[in-house]
């Protein structure tokens, strides 16, 4: 996979997010969990693309590894958690 897929994965992956939460009923708590998902998997492929920024092979290396997988990470987190009263199931 070369930078240009993977940016067009990491936009594709924040406007999947997008939908996933325009999706869900707005509640309170809802709206935290939203919030925090969007920030996270938004910043996914903005540090991508910062990484790509890199002066360098090792400091692109480094911003990836350091940027990329938290978000991503907390990302998949979020999306664990169901809103209260929809009809998704936490995993």
């Amino acid at each position: 996979m070369d930078a240009e897929e993977l940016k067009k994965r990491t936009k594709k992956f924040g406007l999947n997010t997008i939908k996933l939460v325009e999706s869900l009923p707005s509640t309170q708590a809802g709206r935290v969990i939203d919030n925090q998902l969007l920030r996270s998997a938004l910043s996914v492929g903005a540090n991508y693309r910062a990484a790509c920024r890199g002066r360098s092979k090792a400091d692109f290396i480094s911003k990836v590894g350091s940027l990329s997988k938290r978000p991503t990470s907390h990302s998949t987190g979020w999306k664990c958690w169901p809103k209260p009263g929809s009809s998704r199931q936490a995993n």
